[in-house]
C-alpha cells in the first residue's frame, strides 16, 4: 500500500478525458489498478473520476509528475483534481464529549490497522476518557468550553492542532463550533449526527423521532459547515423501530448505527473516496 497514488478529478464532461488521463499515466511507467467514474449527465454534466496506480516503476518525481500533469492534462481539460500518496500518513484530531461509543470504534478500528492513519491527538470539553485514551496511545487534551470562554476555548484546540492536522473528527462532540473555526478545515472535519438527516437537525433527535412516531431511525455521518447539521452527507444508516421502542431504547440502537457509519466515512475521506460537488458528495 505504500505505493499507492490516488488522483481526483472533477471537470465538465466532454470526450477525450479518461483517454488523456489513463495515457498520460501510461507514459510514466505508472500501472492503474483502479478506477471509477461517474457524469451528472452524458451531455454538458459534470464528469468526476477516481484512479488509485501504482508508483514504484515511475520515471519522474512527485513534483515533476504533478507539474506534467497539471499543462499536460489537467489545464486542458478544466479540471478540479488532488494527487495524494498513501505513504503519506494523515494524521487525525478526533473530539469527543462524554459518549465513548464512537471514539473507541475510531481508536480500536486504528489499533487494528483498519483504518489508514495516525490519530495523534483527542480533545475533550470533559476529563472523563483521558485514561482510555491514552492506553491506544493517542494524547488527550481536556479543554472545558463555556460560554464565557468559547473564543479561548477554541483557541486553546487550534494551538493543539498546529499546522499538521489532516482531518478533525466529531465523535459525539456536543459543542457547536464557530464558523471561524470550521473554516479551518473547509471539507476535512467530519461529523456524526444521531439522525437521517436532514430529519430532526439539532438538540435531542431521539426524542424527536419518538415524539413523531417514525418506523426508521438513522445517524449521519457529514462534512461540517457553517449551517448546523447542513453540511454534505457522506454515509447514513437506518434501523426500522416500532411504537414499543422508548428514548433510550432508539438510543441504543442509534449508538450500534453512528459507530458504524462515522467508521465508514472517516475510512472513506481517508482514502480519498470522496469528491465534494456544492453540498452533495460523490463516493467512490
Amino acid at each position: 500500500m505504500d505505493s499507492v497514488a490516488r488522483l481526483l478529478i472533477t471537470c465538465p464532461d466532454r470526450p477525450g478525458i479518461v483517454a488523456a488521463v489513463t495515457g498520460f499515466l501510461y507514459s510514466h511507467g505508472v500501472n492503474i489498478t483502479a478506477l471509477d467514474q461517474h457524469s451528472t449527465d452524458p451531455s454538458d454534466g459534470t464528469f468526476f473520476m477516481r484512479l488509485e496506480f501504482q508508483t514504484p516503476h515511475m520515471d519522474v518525481t512527485r513534483p515533476a509528475l504533478e507539474a506534467a500533469f497539471r499543462t499536460v492534462v489537467a489545464d486542458r481539460f478544466h479540471m478540479d483534481w488532488r494527487l495524494t500518496y498513501s505513504s503519506d500518513t494523515k494524521k487525525v484530531a478526533v473530539f469527543v464529549s462524554r459518549e465513548e461509543h464512537c471514539l473507541m470504534e475510531l481508536l480500536w478500528r486504528w489499533a487494528r490497522g483498519e483504518i489508514d492513519c495516525t490519530i495523534t491527538n483527542v480533545i475533550s470539553n470533559h476529563p472523563d476518557l483521558k485514561e482510555a485514551v491514552e492506553r491506544f496511545g493517542a494524547a488527550y487534551h481536556y479543554i472545558p468550553v463555556s460560554k464565557d470562554n468559547k473564543a479561548e476555548a477554541e483557541a486553546a484546540m487550534l494551538d493543539v492542532l498546529g499546522q499538521d492536522t489532516d482531518v478533525v473528527v466529531l465523535a459525539r462532540y456536543m459543542q457547536i463550533l464557530s464558523g471561524d473555526f470550521v473554516s479551518c478545515f473547509d471539507h476535512r472535519m467530519i461529523n456524526i449526527h444521531h439522525s437521517f438527516l436532514p430529519a430532526f437537525a439539532g438538540a435531542d433527535p431521539y426524542r424527536q423521532a419518538m415524539d413523531k412516531g417514525v418506523k426508521l431511525i438513522g445517524a449521519t455521518a457529514h462534512y461540517v459547515t457553517e449551517e448546523l447539521d447542513g453540511g454534505p452527507i457522506i454515509e447514513q444508516g437506518t434501523a426500522r423501530v416500532s411504537h414499543r421502542h422508548n428514548v433510550d431504547d432508539l438510543k441504543g440502537l442509534g449508538r450500534d448505527l453512528e459507530r458504524q457509519v462515522l467508521a465508514r466515512a472517516v475510512k472513506w475521506h481517508l482514502e480519498d473516496r470522496i469528491i465534494v460537488f456544492r453540498n452533495k458528495t460523490v463516493v467512490f
